[in-house]
């Protein structure tokens, strides 16, 4: 007998291996044009903000508190001509790339360091209400059934017996007591609990971070509640159970990791929330106080001077307006990439 050959295997039935989680998202979002032009614009602004930095700041190349009376409201892309101002005070190439303000500073070098002061602002506040959403939504979603009580004592009368006292006992869940919490601060007005904190403390980029921050963990809660909910009851929650795996690790190593796509979008849009807080409240004069710089502060010194100078507000403007616009394409893609019944939809 001659030996039989085996039939080449069709391309068809040829399996290829099957797509990481994350690579899969990452095709998802790649699909989005516009999310992903906006996450290229945020990673150059982001390499722009750190080279502003040590230009402005580390190396003094470009001093944005250097004041040239002789050289104000110049407008954009204008030469640097002055015989009233020293060489050495020149902006760096000899041009105003985006003009002077009311005291003849560098406006390009002042919206290099608001851009490093409001991306610090946006990413810090940010991460500290993720920390504390996934802290308080954790415990919501992971102990939300566990009871907490306590016992007080009642008097009873009664005719025949006289009065007599009788342990009663009041208890509540964790869950209910996390998410009373949440609805009573969804109750304040953020920004006018924001503006009134900021008012009572001393005006710091510091104080600012941590009050956005504490202000706006509401919403990651309750997404981080929603999805602990879901996963506690999964399969690979009750056998890292079985195993006797300690609960701070099903949480944080298990848990949280699969819980941390809606968190992601929430943080995505969160950072531009907090960007606007920032400048609103530095326009308002409860921010990052002068001389430093930040969007907020320069659209402010810019309103006195809308009809003679407009490039000081719209400049600013404009960086607030695209920035943001940014972000919220980016956190729609991540949405779309993250969440299975969009895609089918598209």
């Amino acid at each position: 007998m001659k030996p039989t050959t085996p039939a080449p295997l069709d391309p068809v039935d040829i399996q290829r291996p099957q797509a990481s989680p994350l690579r899969e998202h990452w095709e998802i979002f790649k699909r989005n044009k516009s999310s992903l032009v906006s996450l290229t614009f945020l990673g150059l602004l982001l390499v722009l903000a750190v080279v502003g930095k040590g230009l402005t700041d580390w190396t003094q190349a470009l001093d944005p508190q250097m004041v040239r009376l002789a050289e104000k409201f110049k407008p954009p892309l204008s030469p640097f001509s002055s015989q009233w101002t020293p060489q050495e005070d020149a902006p760096l190439m000899g041009i105003y790339l985006l003009g002077t303000d009311e005291l003849g500073r560098d406006v390009f070098a002042r919206m290099l360091q608001g851009t490093f002061v409001s991306l610090t602002v946006g990413f810090v506040a940010v991460g500290i209400s993720i920390s504390v959403g996934i802290f308080l939504g954790g415990l919501a979603g992971y102990y939300g059934r566990v009871k907490i009580g306590f016992s007080i004592p009642v008097s009873f009368e009664l005719d025949d017996l006289g009065e007599f006292y009788r342990w009663v006992k009041i208890g509540f869940t964790v869950d209910t007591l996390i998410m009373r919490f949440v609805d009573i601060m969804l109750c304040f007005p953020v920004f006018f609990l924001i503006l009134t904190v900021v008012a009572l403390l001393p005006p710091s980029i510091y104080n600012i971070m941590i009050v956005i921050g504490l202000t706006s963990w509401m919403g990651t809660a309750r997404f981080v509640r929603a999805e602990f909910l879901r996963l506690r009851e999964q399969d690979f929650v009750h056998a890292a159970r079985a195993q006797a795996i300690p609960e701070w690790r099903i949480i944080f190593i298990h848990m949280v990791p699969n819980a941390m796509a809606p968190v992601l979008v929430s943080a995505t849009i969160g950072v531009a929330t907090a960007i606007l807080t920032e400048s609103a409240l530095s326009f308002l004069g409860f921010g990052v106080q002068p001389p430093n710089a930040t969007w907020g502060n320069i659209l402010a010194d810019g309103k006195s001077f809308i009809f003679d100078a407009p490039w000081i507000t719209f400049i600013p403007g404009f960086a607030i307006f695209v920035v943001v616009l940014a972000f919220n394409l980016c956190g729609e893609g991540l949405r779309e990439a993250f969440n299975p019944k969009l895609r089918k939809q598209r």
